[in-house]
């Protein structure tokens, strides 16, 4: 992945919904090549359902759209090229029970297909520059290895969802010379590059642009990711820049491959409303780039409160949101949490772990303090005796699992502001769900506080997530909230 190209995501949630805007915030998109591909207009007169034999589904509007295992589920982005010295399947196989025992719910699997060799980015070049979309990366295995991690993740009571390239392919694909009319072409008849945001073809040179226009490629498309479904056993997929590809294509595929896997699970690399017509969970950008300025002392915590009232207004009550500190995109363009977030990590990532509707994302090495940049194009290896966070994330896990308030969705609670004294770099609140609450306060400043707090709808004696302590509270009252830190109590 190149520099970002665009500074506003507001232009490819646009995209992505084909309709109306959704709020402007800041994007961590780069080039098509790393993971973020070109979003491009809708090309005149696409196929609609009724060219696809496959009706549209309705937007995710009750629990009854989503997998009922997904209701507590959290998220783990593998890079499988750098999680270990080897960068295979099967050696990544061997931290399957480490990571069920850190409370991993869902394994999100970085492409791993064979990459491109035409026009490669770098030695071993981008994951998402694709030439063949039913075969395994050598460099990372076979078939047979794949299937055998995939059943020993399921063995372990994790879900496997495969990282789907849907706007290109590599230039030497396949399709590129047996059906060139797959793609976009230029005025000469050549194909085209992938194209940025504003439907510019861009120098990234090692994908080309796919026409979704064309009936027949939309048909192969969906039999290629039914393929993943039918021969390798994954439970759904994350659809690399999902704005990038018109919606009612989303549509037919996710019935088409519910067929398959009725327990489909669909996260859409993209953030609008819309989006949630067909998959299950959108990016939380916007709020990912919030706690960054916040972390950073660049905005004060009220901006939470607008920004969890837009959500409420804007997305449909079932809507999951993927809430995050980093992700492939981040750590090698943006640098790591602790680069962005200092020893804020933690307490932004209190916030990803239990905000209304959100779905925590954690990605390969943040257990262990992963602080450089893994490279994208080369080799490089995660440092596993980093110091271990595990203690932390796997006790916010626990409480994603244990708490009804928290689970994901419409079945989790109400979210409420806690008003409190404690200052622009305080926030609180609680989540309600029937007898259960969960109190958050975190503290984004560089001392300690004691803040005071009025309003608290259930008081009575709680517990102390993480110190296991009861704590008795009042209406009206005030709670102990460490620097950089963070107090979660549950009752």
């Amino acid at each position: 992945m190149r520099a970002p190209l665009l500074p506003l995501a507001a232009t490819f949630a646009l995209l992505a919904c084909r309709s109306a805007p959704r709020p402007a915030t800041d994007s961590a998109i780069a080039g098509a090549s790393a993971g973020a591909a070109a979003a491009v207009t809708p090309p005149a007169g696409p196929p609609t359902s009724a060219d696809t034999g496959v009706s549209a589904r309705p937007p995710s509007a009750d629990s009854g759209f989503h997998a009922p295992w997904s209701r507590n589920a959290v998220i783990y982005e593998v890079n499988v090229r750098q999680y270990t010295p080897e960068g295979t399947l099967a050696a990544f196989e061997r931290h399957l029970p480490r990571l069920d025992s850190l409370g991993v719910d869902i394994l999100w699997l970085m492409p791993v297909q064979p990459i491109g060799r035409k026009n490669r980015k770098g030695p071993l070049g981008s994951y998402y520059s694709i030439a063949d979309y039913t075969a395994i990366n050598p460099e990372f295995g076979t078939e047979a290895d794949f299937k055998h991690f995939v059943d020993a993740a399921h063995r372990q009571g994790m879900k496997v969802v495969l990282d789907w390239v849907p706007n290109h392919t590599a230039y030497d694909h396949e399709w590129a010379t047996q059906h060139k009319n797959y793609y976009e072409l230029r005025p000469d008849g050549s194909m085209m590059n992938a194209r940025d945001n504003e439907g510019h073809e861009t120098d990234w040179t090692d994908v080309a642009e796919l026409n979704y226009g064309n009936a027949e490629m939309r048909r192969a498309m969906i039999g290629q990711m039914r393929w993943w479904l039918d021969s390798m056993n994954v439970d759904g997929f994350r659809c690399d820049v999902a704005g990038g590809v018109p919606m009612d294509f989303w549509s037919d595929a996710r019935r088409a491959l519910e067929a398959a896997e009725p327990d489909l699970f669909m996260l859409a690399e993209a953030e609008s409303p819309a989006m949630h017509g067909a998959f299950d969970m959108t990016y939380g950008w916007e709020l990912h780039h919030l706690l960054n300025d916040l972390a950073q002392g660049k905005k004060p915590t009220a901006v939470l409160d607008e920004y969890f009232a837009k959500q409420r207004s804007l997305y449909p009550r079932d809507a999951f949101r993927m809430y995050f500190t980093s992700n492939h995109d981040e750590n090698s363009w943006q640098g790591s949490e602790f680069e962005r977030m200092g020893a804020n990590h933690a307490p932004a990532f209190v916030i990803a772990a239990t905000a209304q509707n959100g779905m925590p994302l954690l990605y390969t090495g943040q257990e262990v303090s992963m602080k450089k940049r893994l490279r994208f194009f080369e080799k490089d290896t995660v440092d596993w005796k980093g110091p271990s966070l595990a203690s932390f994330y796997h006790a916010l896990f626990d409480l994603k699992h244990r708490q009804p308030a928290l689970a994901n969705g419409a079945w989790g609670g109400e979210q409420t502001p806690l008003r409190t004294t404690g200052g622009d770099r305080v926030y609180a609140y609680t989540r309600t769900r029937d007898t259960n609450t969960v109190l958050v306060a975190v503290n984004f400043g560089d001392a300690a506080v004691k803040a005071a707090y009025q309003g608290l709808a259930r008081p009575g004696t709680y517990t102390d997530w993480f110190s296991k302590a009861p704590v008795a509270l009042a209406a009206a009252g005030s709670l102990d909230v460490p620097a950089h830190g963070y107090r979660v109590l549950v009752r």
